[in-house]
């Protein structure tokens, strides 16, 4: 988080765009970057709230960048469309340093290029180093070929995901020396090589204000320790060696980037229900990445047992953000076709107000998850326009959601009823943490057309509407301490009144 004058100054120049825009006409202003947190809230330039939706976009095989399957103008333009804000991309370590100490600057190219796509359309980045299961010779993705220490093991038996991190031998014993920071080639413990890496990659975006931040590693895996870990009290000795691998890290990436937010996951048995022993990293400007997946979720029907899982796991991000002051959002959620517990998380993440990504964009042949590409996938094909039945629509009906994206002030409450249609949020216009907030900053709502197509109508209390009938963005200026907004399908043969009326 930045202080003093440094952000002061950044305040001013953000409001002075907003003032130059509002003065040629009515206009929404997305969360303007780059973000920042005040406790478990994700902050932006103007000092409001954000609250981030979207979804994952990793590509898992060679060459490990999403533009590979074609994503591109058109999937970033239908996201922004349907009111995401946020894409967590995959960075696949095995591309980055397929050498020891050699980094390939032209992957990480590829990946600034679809971070700027989504950025054209207003929509923030999350790198994602992401693993799983290691290494192709366990069937999985993510570190180098030279980063395997498996002791000759034999990679078998062969389970896939997920069963091969509980029956194969030889990807436990990588695990472990990993954690160990074992020494690799050149006597390098392999630690320090991975946090070298996130450093040269700091270095390439340091200044992109589209970056929301740096996801250390996806899901760790406890190694030969992970029994310790399947309770939900969790792990202690494990996560001592997470939390020092996390500060290796952190410390790495901070030598080339004090600015960006970083972003750390709790071992991936936290997902299921157990606790995180992971205390206070020492470093203003972190996030805790979370993932919320039932060990019996069905993939094709609803299955109510998850919702105490699924409620401990947020109980226990929260209590975590409380203790150490971390950002929080949940970077995974979902792989399913399971309606009734994705409605079940959506809403819950709105009672808790954390945002989301949703898993995954497209199956884009994804070698390590637990259903096939058409059942996990939002868009079944990035290749192909965005449309018709390349689009799984009722999926896309459900994660499409009015949600607040920049409150010009703390939420206390929001939700959204898609039976009824109704939205309603509640906030007060105190900034977030006792921060500032720039004059001209106002509340943005994102409000998907199609959850409204015969328009809306709005009531607000303690506000005004700033922006146009039916704008996808509704905007709202504080007029009074507390600002209540219900937002509801437009009734008929009235409609909202103009921009700039009191309703």
């Amino acid at each position: 988080m930045r202080h003093g004058s440094e952000r002061r100054l950044s305040i001013c120049l953000a409001a002075l765009t907003l003032a130059f825009a509002a003065a040629a006409g009515p206009a929404a202003a997305d969360p303007v970057g780059p973000l920042s947190h005040a406790g478990p809230w994700i902050t932006d330039s103007l000092g409001r709230v954000v609250i981030l939706h979207g979804v994952n976009m990793v590509y898992k095989l060679p060459p490990y960048y999403p533009s590979a399957v074609r994503f591109d103008e058109d999937d970033a333009r239908f996201l922004r469309t349907e009111g995401f804000n946020t894409v967590r991309v995959g960075i696949i370590y095995k591309a980055v340093e397929p050498q020891p100490g050699v980094y390939d600057d032209a992957y990480l190219d590829r990946i600034a290029e679809t971070v700027a796509t989504l950025g054209r359309q207003g929509i923030f980045s999350m790198l994602d180093f992401h693993q799983d299961m290691y290494n192709e010779r366990f069937q999985g993705e993510g570190f180098p070929d030279w980063a395997v220490q498996d002791d000759g093991l034999p990679a078998q038996p062969r389970l896939g995901f997920s069963a091969n991190y509980f029956g194969m031998p030889a990807l436990v014993r990588a695990f472990d020396h990993f954690w160990a920071n074992d020494p690799g080639p050149g006597g390098v413990g392999l630690q320090d090589r991975y946090a070298a890496a996130w450093r040269h990659v700091a270095e390439r975006f340091r200044a992109d204000a589209n970056v929301l931040g740096y996801e250390l590693f996806n899901e760790p895996w406890p190694g030969s320790t992970w029994p310790t870990c399947a309770n939900t009290a969790g792990c202690p000795v494990f996560d001592a060696q997470l939390a020092a691998f996390s500060k290796r890290s952190i410390a790495a990436i901070r030598q080339a980037d004090s600015r960006t937010l970083v972003f750390y996951e709790p071992n991936v048995i936290f997902n299921d229900g157990a606790d995180t022993n992971v205390g206070s990293l020492g470093d203003p400007s972190l996030g805790f990445a979370f993932h919320d997946y039932c060990l019996s979720e069905s993939q094709t029907h609803s299955n109510a047992g998850c919702d105490p899982f699924d409620d401990l796991v947020f109980a226990n991000a929260l209590k975590h953000s409380a203790a150490t002051g971390a950002a929080l959002l949940m970077t995974e959620f979902g792989a399913s076709q399971d309606f009734g517990n994705l409605q079940a998380m959506v809403d819950r993440a709105d009672r808790n107000m954390v945002g989301w990504q949703y898993w995954a964009y497209c199956g884009c042949s994804d070698p390590t998850t637990s259903g096939p590409g058409t059942v996990q996938a939002l868009v079944i094909d990035p290749a192909k326009p965005p449309t018709g039945d390349n689009v799984d629509r009722p999926k896309l009906a459900l994660l499409a959601r009015p949600y607040p994206q920049a409150v010009a002030g703390t939420p206390t409450s929001f939700s959204f009823d898609p039976a009824t249609k109704t939205f309603q949020l509640s906030y007060s216009a105190a900034g977030a943490g006792g921060g500032g907030l720039a004059p001209a900053a106002q509340t943005e709502i994102s409000i998907p057309p199609a959850q409204y197509p015969q328009g809306y109508d709005v009531e607000v209390s303690g506000g005004r509407v700033t922006s146009e009938v039916d704008a996808s963005v509704l905007t709202v200026a504080n007029r009074a301490q507390q600002v209540n907004v219900k937002v509801t399908p437009a009734a008929s043969g009235r409609r909202r009144p103009p921009a700039g009326t009191t309703p």
